[in-house]
């Protein structure tokens, strides 16, 4: 809420001091009420603050789930809406995200629905948050909805982290592998070269292999660079467009190792959101728009409008997905049953339940597999190198000998 700095007087004693308000006339309201004879009222002027890029600035989803949880505690309590974000935006540790909440706050104020306000910030509070706690609001259930929402978002997070988790470490080693082997060529294989020129000998075969690669990455590293730094912004630009992300999803989906891997992770996304919106409230076209707006693969989020202009059309969804490769023959048949059987939220929940354990094994799995593939990639390119450059010197002490 915005502050303002006033000076006046009340009688004969003169006074100062700051006060919030939603705006110049509220301020000035509060003031009179106060029998306060107003001289100067003008807005606060903001601290100058000096943002780095890449620090602070940004909500982070774990805030989100935080608020979510707490939020739910306090209206299950029966506390007023109102007073819960005050508490909440005073006591939030990140400012950026305080400042959202009492904003929201001054809009519910204003006589906005919860909803409305959480829409003015879509980068953090995103379309199924907003519409989930629109059916909240509507059926008188919202501590409810919260908590499911808190649960859905705390379950996409661990999802989110298992994925980052399994890629981290042998991204780790192929970089460590890269530039061990960009350091060798280019500061201690010449070093080696000068030396083995005095030789005058004929050089084994790997060892003119390395010293010509050393040779070549003086010369051209940069041009290297560059030319992987331009096919990086190529690819880009070219996944931004429709067409490049619906050629590039649908390939990821088809890979050998990591295509189950990216199946099972979209279909648990997949059921999970529709899942949770079914079960919260939202009519069955709207839980489909949504969720294939935060599909995450361009390939399901076409299998989803596909399926949207089925159900408008009467068809069932089970029906439609048939046709849809993306998703299993067994995802196809449980949403079958819980279409006829009108449990089709909680048949949702169950298949993300079972697909959340699958990409949990898949994942350590993959991990498992991965790790001695890449120790013996590394092991395999430095002991190459390592032995290119001993050969000459174990030849020449033969020859001594």
């Amino acid at each position: 809420m915005p502050a303002f700095v006033w000076t006046g007087r009340r009688g004969t004693t003169a006074m100062n001091g700051e006060i919030e308000a939603v705006s110049l006339e509220a301020a000035r309201a509060r003031l009179r009420s106060q029998r306060v004879i107003i001289t100067s009222l003008k807005k606060k002027p903001k601290p100058i603050q000096i943002k780095i890029p890449g620090m602070g600035g940004k909500v982070d989803q774990k805030d989100v789930i935080i608020f979510t949880r707490q939020f739910s505690t306090m209206i299950d309590a029966g506390l007023p809406l109102v007073q819960c974000l005050d508490i909440l935006a005073k006591q939030a540790q990140n400012k950026v995200f305080a400042d959202v909440i009492f904003k929201v706050k001054t809009d519910v104020e204003g006589g906005e629905t919860f909803a409305d306000a959480l829409r003015k910030h879509p980068k953090i509070f995103d379309q199924l948050y907003a519409n989930m706690v629109e059916a909240g609001e509507a059926g008188g259930v919202l501590d409810t909805i919260l908590q499911r929402l808190a649960a859905y978002m705390e379950k996409a997070a661990a999802l989110k982290k298992q994925v980052k988790s399994a890629m981290v470490y042998p991204a780790s080693i192929m970089g460590v592998a890269i530039l061990v082997v960009i350091f060798l060529l280019i500061w201690v294989i010449p070093t080696f070269g000068g030396m083995f020129a005095e030789f005058g000998a004929t050089l084994p075969a790997p060892t003119r292999i390395v010293m010509a690669a050393s040779d070549y990455a003086k010369a051209y590293l940069l041009y290297v660079i560059v030319g992987v730094v331009l096919i990086v912004v190529a690819f880009k630009r070219y996944y931004a467009t429709g067409r490049g992300r619906r050629n590039v999803d649908a390939f990821m989906l088809r890979a050998p190792i990591f295509g189950p891997l990216i199946q099972k992770i979209a279909v648990a996304r997949f059921t999970r959101t529709l899942g949770t919106l079914l079960s919260s409230g939202v009519s069955i076209i709207d839980s489909l728009g949504i969720t294939s707006r935060v599909a995450g693969n361009k390939i399901v989020e076409l299998a989803v409008l596909a399926i949207i202009s089925a159900v408008k059309e009467g068809k069932t969804i089970a029906g439609t997905l048939t046709r849809e490769k993306v998703f299993p023959p067994m995802v196809v048949q449980m949403i079958d049953v819980g279409e006829t059987s009108g449990a089709l939220d909680k048949m949702l929940n169950k298949i993300a339940d079972f697909y959340d354990e699958e990409v949990d094994a898949a994942v350590s799995a993959l991990t498992s597999l991965l790790e001695p593939m890449l120790m013996v990639f590394l092991g395999v390119t430095l002991g190459f190198v390592i032995i290119a450059m001993y050969m000459p010197i174990f030849t020449l002490a033969g020859s001594i000998g």
